[in-house]
């Protein structure tokens, strides 16, 4: 079982919980369309979807192929997301080492 999944948060999710339920079930809508195809590693590349708005943010890790950025696409346009194609893709900007850090990785 996979259990570092990623973070999950919403504009205005105080005042509107439902947009976290929403996302919760686009993001198993999501991770179902990869478990078909077989993509076992598009789980580990997500490190957070945000709902801003209604345009849904997708924040990875690693690039996403076009496939798997299809698979957000499709679970927003579906019924239980948004029923729109407003979905956005970002990579995690990582922290640079400090120079004495990484001159002592070498």
């Amino acid at each position: 079982m996979y259990l570092d999944h990623p973070k999950i948060s919403a504009t205005n999710s105080e005042t509107e919980p439902d947009r976290i339920e929403r996302l919760s079930r686009v993001y198993g809508y999501a991770i179902g369309l990869a478990d078909v195809d077989g993509n076992t590693v598009c789980i580990t590349k997500i490190a957070k979807i945000h709902d801003h708005k209604g345009v849904l943010m997708v924040i990875w890790y690693e690039a996403p192929t076009t496939q798997e950025k299809s698979y957000f696409l499709r679970a927003w346009q579906s019924r239980v997301g948004d029923e729109s194609t407003q979905v956005e893709h970002a990579l995690m900007l990582q922290e640079a080492l400090p120079v004495a850090d990484a001159d002592a990785t070498n």
